[in-house]
């Protein structure tokens, strides 16, 4: 059995990585390992605050550590929401309050090519590695779908069928998600 801490206390996020985790791992939160409290996550790339949490669970824990850090970046908006994209609208990290202030920025734009990428980064005594996972895809004119969260009622991967991740069951989105695709390329590295 291999026991790691996934910094996460997202509950939607630690569905997503326990459902793609190999045999026989077992997967705890920083919750279940004593920490309260939000993980430092004050780096200006998604790689710096992924890598910040990871090493704060290996250094608090001395277990191995998986933390994530994942964005949604707007080619015409230069990559924003990118490493903001959690807090775009404001610090209360509204979901709802996101999506309606990407969709407002992208009025008229005939340019809606956006990209999903999450960060790995894998904290072991050996020291810190990283892994990407990165689904490309367009921003849809308007929210569809009930399932997922964050972005997902407005993304729409370029290798899916045109429907959001939203209108996806989730099993579906799970299979070609830039979360899973990150997993992927760290169970790989092991």
């Amino acid at each position: 059995m291999n026991k790691i801490i996934l910094a996460t206390q997202n509950a939607h996020k630690l569905e997503e990585l326990r459902s793609v985790l190999p045999e026989g791992w077992e997967a705890q939160t920083a919750f279940d390992a004593g920490i309260r409290g939000e993980l430092p996550e004050t780096g200006s790339t998604l790689e710096e605050n992924a890598t910040q949490k990871a090493k704060f669970l290996w250094d608090y824990c001395e277990i191995s550590s998986l933390a994530d850090d994942s964005g949604l970046e707007v080619s015409v908006l230069d990559g924003a929401p990118g490493v903001y994209s959690a807090m775009y609208a404001g610090p209360e990290r509204s979901d709802q309050a996101n999506r309606s202030l990407l969709l407002a920025n992208l009025v008229g734009a005939t340019d809606r090519a956006a990209r999903f990428r999450t960060v790995l980064a894998w904290a072991t005594a050996e020291g810190i590695q990283l892994y990407e996972g990165v689904v490309y895809g367009q921003i849809a004119l308007d929210e569809r779908g009930e399932y997922g969260f964050g972005y997902d009622r407005i993304f729409i991967p370029n290798d899916g069928d045109g429907r959001t991740f939203a209108e996806m069951l989730p099993e579906e989105k799970v299979a070609m998600s830039h979360r899973s695709r990150a997993v992927r390329a760290w169970i790989t590295g092991l």
